[in-house]
């Protein structure tokens, strides 16, 4: 069984990249358990002197996160791209996970669900991805990493992304994760 734990850097309610992690789940294969973790707008702003290197003392909600962290094999991301970088709620995330090593080796993936009107198309923010999670020590799994342009009418009532080609797509990152786990 893969473990793979889901997040949105998104906090809007109607957000595509939520919408996408939550088609993951719902559609995730045999054999694979998706848990999306909807935490990010607790953590507290990231301050090093509240990360004690023995853990005493460590805020409930980063606790959690990297619990949670710590029981997958596998984390898969979806983020917006504001203002040419990573939304600042989900750059706080991941500067949490610098200090608790959790991610260190952990097969990561993507999918950038970004609209086609998006000036870079969300690659800025994947960038930015990148460049932190070498600093966490993660293992980006490229072939899971998926563009797919998505837009706002593409989330359908269910609360899922309707599409038939883009559900495809997002199963197969999922598998292709998945993969990396048991390789």
């Amino acid at each position: 069984m893969a473990r793979l734990l889901l997040i949105s850097g998104s906090l809007r309610g109607g957000s595509t990249n939520s919408a996408t992690l939550r088609t993951a789940a719902a559609l995730a294969p045999d054999g694979v358990e998706a848990t999306i973790y909807g935490g990010m707008g607790r953590l507290p702003h990231f301050n090093p002197d509240d990360d004690p290197p023995d853990g005493v003392g460590l805020d409930q909600e980063v606790a959690a996160m990297r619990s949670a962290l710590a029981e997958a094999d596998a984390l898969l991301l979806s983020t917006p791209e504001y203002a040419g970088a990573l939304p600042g709620s989900f750059k706080n995330l991941l500067d949490w996970t610098v200090g608790g090593g959790q991610t260190y080796g952990m097969p990561i993936a993507w999918i950038n669900v970004s609209g086609a009107a998006a000036p870079s198309g969300g690659a800025d923010a994947h960038e930015s991805l990148r460049k932190v999670l070498g600093y966490t020590g993660a293992r980006i799994v490229e072939e899971a990493c998926v563009r797919l342009p998505l837009a706002r009418n593409d989330i359908g009532p269910d609360g899922l992304i309707a599409p038939m080609a883009a559900r495809e797509a997002i199963v197969g990152a999922v598998r292709a994760l998945a993969g990396a786990v048991e390789a």
